[in-house]
């Protein structure tokens, strides 16, 4: 039996992951119901959102005491948006928090390899709660609903 075949037996939902010139996977997210290109990265512990994205998605922000940190990267200023409908294929999250902070260092970067650029990234947290499995080598992600 195939792992989609298993999957859907369990009631996982399969999404495509595109992979971009920058060898990282794509997803198309939609949050507040407005469309969105996300990175998938399961090294981030939390998703978030770009802070030019604020009136995209219809984010009600607040202050955070939060910093965040990535990898070659100094401390990072947050700000938090509470209470979002999240969802990616056919699997759906409400009231889920969401970070933002300046992506533009991301899609500099990106630009710099001609890849499109991102409205933000689905970490960890989205991850975990959706049960995710990854298949790599047929470019899916399956959630549990």
């Amino acid at each position: 039996m195939s792992l989609n075949k298993f999957l859907r037996k369990k009631s996982y939902h399969s999404i495509k992951l595109k992979r971009t010139a920058t060898n990282h996977f794509e997803i198309k997210v939609k949050i507040n119901g407005e469309n969105g290109r996300f990175i998938l990265d399961t090294g981030a512990s939390n998703s978030c959102v770009g802070f030019d994205e604020i009136k995209t998605f219809g984010l009600v922000t607040e202050s955070s005491e939060h910093k965040a940190a990535g990898a070659g990267t100094a401390e990072i200023d947050t700000q938090i948006s509470k209470e979002n409908k999240l969802q990616i294929g056919k699997y759906k999250l409400k009231n889920i928090d969401l970070v933002l902070l300046d992506l533009s260092h991301i899609n500099n970067a990106l630009k710099k390899q001609n890849a499109e650029e991102i409205n933000g990234i689905i970490g960890a947290d989205i991850l975990e709660k959706a049960k995710a499995i990854i298949d790599y080598k047929k470019k899916k992600l399956y959630l549990l609903n």
